[in-house]
């Protein structure tokens, strides 16, 4: 995926763990303003 997702874009659906293992997906946040924030290599040694 090399798709560059511009500001104000509307994202792709998608689903992601949470800390606790618990699935979440974006339509939970339907209607909701979200904030997308990716940190590569965050708390890592890398």
């Amino acid at each position: 995926m090399n798709d560059v997702i511009k500001v104000g874009q509307e994202a792709f659906e998608f689903n992601l763990k949470d800390q606790n293992g618990k699935d979440v997906s974006l339509k939970d946040f339907e209607g909701k303003k979200v904030l997308l924030s990716f940190h590569p290599l965050a708390w890592t040694a890398g």
